[in-house]
């Protein structure tokens, strides 16, 4: 491959299927003949993953709000520095499970820093890298919350366990985003069966082909 690779990040709330949607996207780009980077946040290289347990692990109420957010923008920097840029520079895809807008979406949105905040820790920790394409999920909250208890057996981290007020804030926030955005963003149905929601992932990258 020559020139520079595609960034494409998937953002939702909890249950919506990210995890398992970013593993199919990746695996239908390589099909097409793409190197692709499947990775996610927090994570996504040795000091991130680091830093993950430090963040998902423990009580709702391990760290305040800013904490969380210099803590996530200190992740994010070593993946973007680690992983993420040389996959690009080489022209490799990078299909990631949240970025950047999580951050403004819970700790900016939910918890009320403001998106700015996020942002000027974003640019000195990663010099601004945004995705080419921000694709959204987005399910009915009954569903979501199903989908999230069976998947956790009861056990949700410490984002998973907050108060149904809280992940409604997270939500609208995202939907703020994409609708603030709408070149980079796409907004997709998550409901149906796995790969009709692929295909129409597939679908909203088709101008980045």
């Amino acid at each position: 491959m020559s020139g520079r690779g595609r960034f494409i990040s998937l953002e939702g709330g909890e249950g919506v299927g990210k995890s398992t949607q970013a593993r199919a996207l990746a695996a239908a780009l390589r099909a097409r003949g793409h190197e692709v980077i499947e990775t996610r946040e927090p994570g996504g290289s040795p000091g991130a993953e680091a830093i993950r347990a430090l963040l998902l692990a423990g009580e709702a109420d391990r760290w305040g709000a800013r904490a969380e957010a210099l803590l996530f923008a200190a992740a994010r920097a070593d993946h973007v520095e680690r992983t993420i840029r040389p996959a690009l520079d080489r022209g490799a895809w990078v299909v990631c499970d949240r970025f950047l807008d999580s951050s403004i979406a819970y700790q900016g949105g939910a918890d009320g820093l403001g998106a700015e905040a996020i942002r000027a820790l974003h640019a000195i920790g990663s010099e601004g890298l945004l995705p080419d394409r921000t694709l959204l999920l987005t399910l009915p909250d009954a569903i979501a919350v199903a989908r999230e208890t069976a998947r956790d057996a009861g056990r949700p981290d410490r984002f998973g366990a907050r108060d149904p007020a809280y992940h409604a804030r997270v939500t609208a926030g995202f939907r703020a985003l994409a609708e603030a955005e709408p070149d980079r963003w796409r907004i997709v149905d998550a409901e149906g069966e796995a790969d009709e929601v692929t295909a129409r992932l597939l679908t909203a990258l088709d101008d980045l082909a």
